[in-house]
């Protein structure tokens, strides 16, 4: 009995996140969420999609729905005894990197060139 309550206590699955940018330094955020400068970690609980944005001087900003799916001994109903009954703990770790593209930056002539031509075709009309 004193064995199969010790075992209770001692179960557990460690979920881990790292998010990668090519080049790093992007600022992460998870679901709106702050998380920091790439390469980041950040412990997560559930499984499922993820909305993670990159923002990055330079660079153009990325948002990707990213699907973190739950392993073979996460899914019902093995995921009890995974997680509660396990003599050891297992971390599920999940890595993912993103290149990062530069920002397009227009010359001003263009600019100006095209901002003249659609006054010139609204003035015109249909």
């Amino acid at each position: 009995m004193i064995v199969f309550c010790l075992s209770l206590g001692s179960g557990c699955v460690s979920r881990r996140l790292t998010i990668r940018t090519n080049p790093p330094g992007a600022l992460v955020k998870l679901n709106g969420k702050r998380l920091g400068f790439s390469p980041v970690s950040t412990d997560f609980t559930y499984y499922g999609t993820y909305e993670i944005e990159l923002v990055k001087d330079g660079y153009e900003t990325e948002t990707i729905l990213q699907k973190i799916s739950a392993p073979w001994y996460q899914k019902f109903p093995i995921d009890f005894f995974s997680d509660n009954l396990s003599p050891f703990q297992v971390t599920n770790r999940h890595e993912y990197t993103w290149p990062l593209r530069p920002k397009k930056i227009i010359p001003t002539d263009d600019l100006l060139n095209r901002a003249n031509q659609l006054r010139s075709d609204a003035l015109i009309g249909p």
